[in-house]
């Protein structure tokens, strides 16, 4: 028998652990929290020191007998959860409910799961952090007072179903307020203009933006204008200025930390933060990779400190010169600075075992799980790495009394970017290009002159990369909420995502204006951000958790008796379709469940017809010419399938052709790779194929 028992959250970390300790350590999951708050009340006596009712959480039982029973054949429990106030939370409360010692070390965390990593935190088992969990548990309380005092007034003043929330709200608000801007915009017009210049020696051709004139820069802010300055440049003579010679470096971004992961990700997959945050979990809890059994690839990934230990840097640097060559490495290892508010308790996201290439370990990896691997892979050695060095050149260009830029730049040396170049939110972003090197005085050649009409663009809507970094930048929330805090929005409704962009529903809106109205605190950003301030100011032992949420309870129970008494009764209008009810005839309206959007009678109670959303393929059934929808399955996988399902059988991951195969007769779909795309048969059968072109 085990005479030492680990307890962490997940079978998949537990299978990873297990395999770093002998046979006298039993290790078991909790799957989570075991206990918490009760659904169905406040669970929080407010009246005596903001007391919390913990319950066991419905389902649970069972798991947590069978741990009090490992527990108390153990000779000694080893609490081994995440390494956050979150993680902190569970082992209190495991602690707790396995009547462990005050006085018993028993705590243990590790940033990254490796064999190193398990065997110390073994050797050295501390007392649980009060602070921390004082922290998470004043966070819960907090987030806990908001809701469940909140959200009941908007049931009962605009509908069922709707929650507001300390973070939630906040971020909805950011969202409404964008979409506010991009109504009240007013385009302001301007123009370019520019010349297209030859150098007869090189045979080159470049490109020159208008800048001014000799006093300084000149606005092209109308056709006037610009028409104006192309009369005066007739028959000009274009002589080459001033020629400035240079080198930029350019240094590589710092290893990801929670927040930019999520942006990442999003920029160059398309994934949503609930993606990310998924894959990330599972690399860090332990993959199954052939030929080495369970190992947890990377480090913790909910933090937002760029630290990275000194063992990792080194292997890290070792790696680079072994691989690329003493040129990419540093002359001085690098160091970056962790912002002023991050908590440094863990490491930046970076692979736990450098050598395990993503090439390596493709094969035993899914296809979220090696794209998120790779990214963390190349952006922690290209951190490591030398600089990147370009040429630069910088060319006046005189043609009468106006004078035109050029710039260009050439890479000299690639260094960083040999492994990894960081993506950007500006799509407009474009590199320089090159120029030949010109001499002062020389003339050069105009081929055309070209003039063009633009107009200021509205801020663009936040996508859940940029909404992530606002949240960010502007201290709100913090790693673990962001995430989440996107999916609770999307879920209740008041905001939806559309390509990639985030934009508030009319119920989001409304919502935001009954928040700003009334809970002006809850939304306002500067607040927010100060209540996280003070919770992690609990976590450092400078606060008392109780004070805080005394500081925080009473002027809000004095807003929520106004707000009950002000806010009178708001309806929203359902937005009605051209869909006909096929019961009664009425045009039937989009309303929001809890899964979504789905379309049902206005005549309810009489009439309870309902029925999902879905979007058009834009295809019609090649076996029954109905339409061919675009459907979801329960996991949240696309794909499609014909309206008058199950009568019509059409279903299938790939989108229809709407023909049927000459061979089966059955239905041809696109398949496509990122080396081409062909039209096959869906029938396994049978071997039809073509390409696209064909």
């Amino acid at each position: 028998m085990a005479k030492n028992l680990v307890i962490v959250e997940s079978p998949a970390k537990a299978k990873t652990i297990k395999k770093y300790l002998g046979r006298n350590y039993k290790v078991e999951a909790s799957m989570g929290h075991l206990r918490d708050l009760p659904k169905s009340q406040l669970g929080v006596d407010v009246e005596h020191d903001f007391e919390p009712k913990y319950i066991t959480i419905r389902g649970k039982g069972d798991l947590l007998s069978k741990l009090k029973k490992e527990a108390k054949e153990s000779d000694k429990v080893y609490l081994a959860t995440d390494p956050d106030r979150e993680g902190e939370a569970i082992s209190w409360h495991l602690a707790k409910v396995l009547n462990i010692d005050n006085t018993e070390k028993c705590r243990i965390a590790f940033n990254e799961i490796t064999k190193d990593a398990v065997k110390k935190a073994i050797k050295n088992p501390r007392d649980i952090d009060e602070k921390l969990v004082n922290a998470q548990q004043a966070r819960r309380i907090l987030d806990r007072i908001v809701g469940y005092k909140i959200s009941p007034l908007l049931w009962k003043k605009v509908r069922k179903g709707l929650s507001a929330g300390r973070v939630q709200s906040v971020a909805t608000r950011l969202i409404c307020d964008r979409e506010q801007e991009i109504e009240a915009f007013e385009p302001q017009e301007y123009w370019t203009l520019t010349a297209t210049l030859k150098d007869a020696k090189s045979k080159q051709s470049f490109e020159a933006k208008f800048h001014g004139n000799k006093k300084g820069k000149i606005k092209l802010d109308d056709k006037e204008s610009t028409d104006k300055i192309i009369s005066e440049l007739k028959d000009a003579v274009y002589s080459i200025g001033k020629v400035k010679v240079g080198q930029r470096k350019k240094t590589p971004a710092p290893p990801f930390i929670t927040s930019t992961i999520q942006q990442e990700a999003s920029r160059k997959f398309g994934f949503t933060a609930k993606r990310t945050m998924m894959a990330a979990q599972q690399l860090y809890e332990g993959v199954d990779i052939e030929g080495e059994g369970t190992v947890g690839l990377i480090t913790y990934m909910r933090t937002d400190s760029i630290r990275i230990s000194s063992e990792a840097q080194t292997n890290a640097l070792e790696f680079i010169a072994q691989r690329y060559g003493k040129d990419y490495v540093p002359s001085k290892p690098r160091q970056y600075r962790s912002k002023k508010n991050s908590q440094d308790a863990h490491e930046a996201i970076r692979p736990s075992i450098v050598t395990l290439t993503p090439d390596r370990i493709k094969d035993s990896l899914k296809r979220d799980q090696y794209r998120l691997y790779k990214l963390i892979w190349e952006r922690f050695l290209a951190s490591q790495m030398e600089d990147a060095l370009y040429d630069t050149l910088n060319i006046d260009i005189h043609a009468k009394d106006y004078l035109f830029k050029a710039s260009g730049s050439k890479i000299k040396f690639d260094g960083f970017m040999v492994l990894y170049i960081e993506g950007t939110d500006d799509e407009e972003a474009q590199s320089e290009g090159d120029i030949p090197l010109l001499q002062e005085g020389q003339q050069v050649n105009l081929q055309k002159l070209l003039p063009k009409q633009h107009f200021t663009q509205p801020p663009p809507r936040y996508t859940e990369a940029t909404l992530v970094k606002t949240l960010e930048e502007k201290g709100i929330g913090r790693p673990s909420t962001y995430a989440p805090t996107i999916t609770t929005i999307i879920a209740r409704g008041y905001v939806e995502r559309e390509k990639k962009q985030l934009i508030p529903t009319e119920l989001g809106i409304i919502i935001t204006d009954l928040m700003k109205n009334h809970f002006k605190d809850i939304v306002d950003i500067a607040f927010t951000a100060n209540m996280e301030q003070e919770l992690d100011e609990i976590e450092e032992g400078k606060e008392e958790w109780v004070e805080v949420l005394k500081r925080f309870y009473n002027p809000f129970a004095h807003t929520l008796k106004e707000a009950e008494e002000q806010i009178g009764d708001i309806e929203i209008q359902d937005e009605e379709t051209d869909v006909q009810c096929e019961k009664c005839g009425r045009n039937m309206v989009i309303k929001h469940g809890r899964y979504g959007k789905f379309m049902a009678c206005p005549g309810f109670p009489e009439c309870r017809n309902a029925k999902p959303i879905f979007e058009e393929a834009g295809v019609d059934c090649p076996l029954c010419k109905g339409k061919v929808y675009i459907k979801k399955s329960r996991k949240g996988k696309k794909y499609y399938g014909c309206e008058n399902y199950p009568t019509c059988t059409l279903m299938t991951w790939d989108m229809p052709t709407g023909e049927k195969c000459p061979q089966c007769e059955s239905v041809l779909v696109k398949k496509a790779t990122k080396k081409a795309s062909t039209i096959k048969c869906n029938n396994k059968e049978c071997n039809y194929e073509r390409s696209i072109k064909e």
